[in-house]
């Protein structure tokens, strides 16, 4: 195996982003560490690539299988260049409605477990003195949606660690990128979308419609998660990657409308809030 080939390890592999990414970095002739909670979920992968890629057991929310799994990584491997913390799964459900262990569980997995792995791989990418760390996020982590405020506040706080580490770690040649998805064809509204056991009829109107939105769109979504990945290939070898990469015309709608309100606040509001410095 060439020297000068990337080695990607990827958390959620299985099934969705992680899957299409997954298989896209093997085609493009890079290295991967496939990993999932079951990793004969990725088998095909390894069998498909023998040469370039291993399947590896990986529960985010275990510590212990973090610290495992980077273990026979190193063994492997030797190093990581490339981490993508997909693992994650939505909620939808007003605050009211979702019970405090979805509450729990969701942030466990979409906010703690990327950052155990991230705290895990850390050393390895300042011990090369390179690295480039992609953080899955959602549309809904910089403008939330109604019923998303869990899945969504998860995000946010994943894009809020993200923005600060970026600074952190450049000094060490590692490079930081968040990526928001919007729509995309995968199985996010269907396997991955918990919803709240019992809803509450109040919320029909606004958690519920948005429900209904995506319940129509499952199967139509208008992202492609073959381009999304071949995307993402592409921003990890620019030689200055953004920040933020938004994906598909759904996100960047949001985004742009979102900062054009967010504009257009702080400038009604610029008066009051500066007029509390001490004069």
């Amino acid at each position: 195996m060439s020297n000068n080939l990337l080695v990607w390890l990827i958390t959620g592999s299985s099934s969705g982003f992680g899957r299409a990414l997954a298989e896209a970095v093997l085609a493009h002739g890079d290295r991967l560490i496939a990993t999932a909670r079951k990793p004969e979920q990725v088998q095909a992968l390894v069998d498909h690539y023998p040469e370039t890629a291993c399947a590896i057991a990986l529960d985010v929310t275990d510590p212990q299988s973090i610290k495992s799994a980077l273990e026979q990584v190193q063994a492997t491997f030797g190093r990581v260049d490339v981490l993508v913390n997909n693992a994650g799964y939505g909620l939808i459900g007003a605050l009211e409605e979702v019970s405090d262990e979805q509450i729990r569980r969701n942030f466990e997995t979409n906010l703690f477990g990327a950052t155990h792995v991230m705290r895990a791989v850390l050393p390895i990418m300042r011990q090369q003195g390179s690295g480039h760390i992609i953080n899955m996020s959602a549309i809904a982590g910089f403008t939330n949606e109604l019923g998303f405020s869990i899945y969504g506040g998860a995000k946010f706080a994943l894009e809020g660690v993200s923005e600060a580490l970026r600074g952190e770690v450049e000094p060490f040649g590692i490079k930081m990128t968040i990526v928001e998805p919007g729509p995309f064809r995968t199985d996010f509204i269907g396997r991955s979308l918990e919803r709240v056991a019992t809803p509450l009829s109040e919320y029909e109107s606004t958690v519920g419609k948005f429900l209904n939105f995506l319940n129509q769109i499952e199967g139509q979504q208008p992202g492609d998660p073959v381009k999304a990945a071949k995307a993402i290939i592409q921003m990890v070898e620019a030689e200055d990657p953004p920040l933020r990469l938004v994906l598909g015309k759904y996100a960047y709608s949001k985004f742009r409308q979102k900062i054009e309100q967010l504009t257009e606040e702080l400038n009604r509001w610029e008066s009051v809030g500066i007029a509390t410095d001490f004069t």
